[in-house]
């Protein structure tokens, strides 16, 4: 899985937060679904125009930024 395939950002929209393309929806958004237990189909339920291949890219991208930066505890 590629994530960039999926997201993008663009300073004209949702002043530069990375959202998934085609959409304004940022994927702050949708990790915060996932990280209150909501499931993927719950998700795709409250945002019909994201598919799951979209939500597999927010973890992708995720995790990608988890290896470049360590957060303070």
């Amino acid at each position: 899985m590629n994530w960039r395939d999926h997201i993008t950002s663009d300073p004209r929209v949702c002043h530069g937060k990375h959202c998934f393309v085609g959409t304004r929806i940022m994927v702050s958004i949708i990790l915060d679904c996932l990280a209150a237990d909501m499931s993927h189909e719950e998700v795709l339920s409250e945002y019909p125009s994201l598919s799951r291949e979209m939500i597999l890219a927010a973890l992708a991208y995720s995790s990608e930024l988890a290896q470049e930066r360590v957060v303070a505890l």
